[in-house]
């Protein structure tokens, strides 16, 4: 049987993290928890669980807190958990099997992670492969009977394990926030970071969210090598910051360059939004109901569905009918 670190990083949790605790205190062979400023109960909580609890100074990056805390692991594999995530009954039983039989040469276990839609900051599906389960410490093979080489891709096993998912409270301000800083430091944005903070904004983002995030996406269309879909993607956060701030000429200047290429349902909806902003509830019409007909969404699955439909039903509403 395999032996498990249970690794976190915590901040103001009190009101979950005895759920998620209690769901993996007799898997775990140690409990590791780094607290970046809790000003509740949270670290008298996970006190109840571990000795092991550290103080870490917040500096904005997720991935230092993540290694911060996994350096103090001692156990062949890592689970990293978030306070707001838990393991049910039937799901505990899977990991408690997994753990038995694992097989040493297993390096990575994703689990899939369950959030309700109406939860979700980011993304457009309910279910995802994860990886949860890591091992501390890796092994390096020797592969290939000619021409030798080390084996370089980790071995993954994709398991039927479901995590759920339930916080709380939305934690979209405080990773909106984080983008914008890493654009005030001068820090480029890989591909998949650009495209997460483009599908967070579409998501849970405010009006001064957009605003915030127009500097960077304006960068985007200046930078040499990015792809087609990040330019598509800035497109999509452009043209809503300048319908936001009524600059007709900015909102169409974008609107125009995403027709260029396929056009999306994002730009559907959002020359939809403008229309009927004006009053022009046959025109508003046209473009919604092309966001449910024609293009595909690329941030935001709900604007070739739920969004376009209830913009469609407001029009019918002022007219009566839709042409």
């Amino acid at each position: 049987m395999v032996t498990i670190s249970l690794c976190m990083i915590v901040k103001n949790e009190e009101a979950v993290l005895r759920r998620c605790l209690d769901s993996l205190t007799d898997i775990a062979d140690e409990i590791i928890i780094a607290d970046t400023g809790s000003t509740d109960n949270t670290k008298n909580i996970a006190l109840e669980y571990t000795c092991n609890v550290y103080d870490y100074k917040w500096t904005g990056d997720f991935a230092a807190a993540r290694n911060f805390v996994a350096s103090k692991a001692t156990k062949e594999y890592i689970y990293t958990a978030d306070a707001d995530e838990y393991l049910d009954e039937e799901n505990r039983e899977k990991v408690k099997r997994l753990k038995s039989i694992l097989l040493p040469e297993i390096e990575i276990v994703q689990m899939l992670y369950c959030t309700p839609p109406e939860l979700s900051t980011v993304y457009n599906y309910e279910k995802e492969y994860r990886p949860k389960l890591y091992k501390r410490l890796r092994e390096f093979t020797w592969i290939d009977p000619i021409h030798e080489t080390l084996r370089i891709d980790p071995v993954v096993y994709d398991s039927e394990i479901e995590v759920q998912h339930r916080p709380v409270s939305n934690h979209a301000g405080r990773d909106l926030d984080a983008f914008a800083s890493m654009f005030k430091e001068g820090r480029k944005l890989s591909k998949k970071l650009h495209h997460m903070y483009a599908m967070e904004l579409f998501r849970s983002g405010t009006d001064k969210d957009f605003c915030n995030a127009a500097g960077t996406f304006m960068l985007t269309m200046e930078q040499d090598g990015r792809s087609m879909d990040e330019v598509k993607e800035a497109m999509c956060v452009l043209a809503r910051y300048y319908r936001i701030k009524n600059d007709i000429a900015g909102f169409f200047g974008y609107a125009l360059k995403d027709s260029i290429t396929e056009p999306c349902a994002e730009i559907c909806c959002e020359l939809g939004m403008y229309y009927e902003s004006t009053g022009d509830y046959k025109e508003a019409s046209i473009w919604y109901q092309n966001a449910l007909s024609e293009p595909e969404s690329i941030l935001d699955i709900r604007t070739s569905g739920e969004i376009p439909e209830n913009g469609l039903e407001r029009c019918i509403r002022q007219t009566g009918h839709v042409n």
